[in-house]
């Protein structure tokens, strides 16, 4: 079972990801798009620095509109580096700019700055008319680490693999006893110094399999394969003396012909197949165990994104299994009120509307169809009209959300037989309950007061 940290920066490395396509397909009118990266180190006032020079010379720009949207989105990202005292460990990442929306009608300002999952060294600025996102495709390299236990007569040699780079990090030899038929009267005491000798020699194993692959309590490898030539990978898998946190990680054993570094190579490539499915296996376990607590009538999950939310807004939710292609966005609307309706200008003098009060807000969750569709754009309690505000992908939304709810989230996609059915059969979207609940069918779900302020 994958912890919590694992998980944790899978998320951060799938929200990278949608969020490269998403700036991708962005692009703006003139060259009012700015992509900026900071190199862990690299010092904010220096960056600051240049943006204020930035700034003055953007002043030349002939062009009235190009020039209030380059001027606005460098003010926009030298207020936001200001909110960093110093760049963090891993870098800072930047984007801001004026998108065009996708009908080419409208236009969006938008704001984006993260810290990655991990340590990015490009320094990069460009004021362009579309967002770079070249250099944040390194944050997408799978670097998941699995260990090997190459275990024999002679020795074991303990090893590790991260995507092409392979790794020796211990070895030692053993000189056991062979069987033979010699001894008379003492042949009975012979096979009891082999057989000792032989549960010492498995007992070191799996003291050293300890040093090398647990720290700090937890393994540091994503899965663990046995491999040898004779019983003993089997004999490690099914002893007691076997770290139970280390059996746990155990995805494949496999025969091999030789031993030692030899013998590693020829292991690596047997299990080559298993740690690219090590994703899909976990992700079979998670819909596995909805799918037992469907059939066992628990009553402990829900499906559907209206059950989810309900569960959610009763606190009664642990965690989400998600489907990370999820066909349904997370879209904001506001009732059309013009006497509610007033304009104030930012500091470039552009005219801005004033945030409406939560009450004026409707959150809905919608397909891409339904957002067309003029029949979601009446209130149902107020017969009003509504407004889009804004739309995300929810999937999108529950990547930047989920913790602040005390929830864990599990993606998966369609391409394992369970993911397929899970997507099918359940709309893709389920939640495990932290205790059994009675959802009301008419809870309202669109009103999100309750919820954090911050998400509307």
């Amino acid at each position: 079972m994958e912890s919590a940290d694992e998980n944790r920066q899978e998320l951060q490395q799938l929200r990278v990801k949608r969020l490269i396509k998403r700036l991708q397909n962005a692009r703006g009118n003139g060259t009012s798009m700015i992509s900026l990266i900071l190199p862990p180190k690299k010092q904010i006032s220096d960056v600051t620095s240049k943006l204020t020079d930035e700034i003055g010379k953007a002043s030349n720009i002939k062009d009235r509109v190009n020039r209030q949207s380059v001027v606005s989105a460098m003010t926009s990202s030298l207020n936001r580096l200001k909110l960093y005292k110093t760049t963090p460990p891993n870098g800072l990442v930047l984007y801001c700019g004026t998108v065009l929306s996708d009908d080419g009608k409208g236009e969006k300002k938008v704001t984006i700055d993260f810290e990655p999952h991990r340590a990015i060294n490009t320094s990069l600025y460009y004021c362009d008319n579309k967002f770079h996102v070249e250099d944040l495709k390194c944050l997408l390299e799978n670097d998941d680490t699995f260990g090997f236990i190459i275990v024999d007569g002679n020795g074991a040699l303990y090893g590790s693999v991260q995507g092409h780079a392979k790794e020796v990090l211990t070895k030692f030899t053993v000189e056991l006893p062979k069987k033979h038929g010699r001894g008379g009267q003492s042949s009975i005491r012979f096979a009891r110094l082999r057989v000792e000798k032989r549960h010492n020699y498995l007992r070191k194993v799996c003291e050293v399999a300890v040093q090398v692959f647990i720290t700090n309590d937890k393994p540091n490898v994503k899965g663990l394969i046995l491999a040898g030539s004779a019983d003993f990978k089997n004999d490690l898998a099914k002893t007691d003396m076997f770290d139970p946190r280390l059996l746990a990680r155990v995805i494949k054993i496999v025969d091999i012909a030789y031993g030692g570094e030899n013998g590693f190579d020829q292991a690596i490539e047997l299990a080559r197949e298993t740690m690219t499915n090590v994703k899909f296996m976990q992700e079979r376990k998670i819909i596995s165990s909805f799918f037992e607590e469907i059939a066992r009538d628990t009553g402990m999950v829900v499906y559907g994104v209206q059950d989810v939310f309900n569960a959610i807004e009763l606190n009664a939710l642990e965690r989400i299994l998600l489907y990370e292609d999820l066909n349904v966005n997370r879209v904001i609307m506001r009732i059309k009120d013009p006497s509610q309706q007033q304009n104030k200008k930012d500091e470039n003098g552009e005219e801005v509307e004033e945030e409406l009060p939560t009450k004026n807000i409707r959150i809905l969750y919608l397909t891409p169809e339904q957002v067309k569709d003029p029949r979601y754009y009446k209130d149902p309690e107020t017969k009003m009209d509504l407004e889009l505000v804004d739309q995300e992908p929810l999937t999108d939304w529950f990547l930047e959300n989920y913790d602040k709810f005390g929830l864990s989230l599990h993606l998966c996609t369609n391409k394992s037989a369970e993911g397929s059915q899970f997507v099918r059969g359940f709309g893709g979207i389920a939640g495990f309950l932290r205790y059994k609940v009675e959802l009301d069918p008419a809870m309202h779900i669109v009103d999100e007061e309750d919820l954090e302020e911050d998400f509307i």
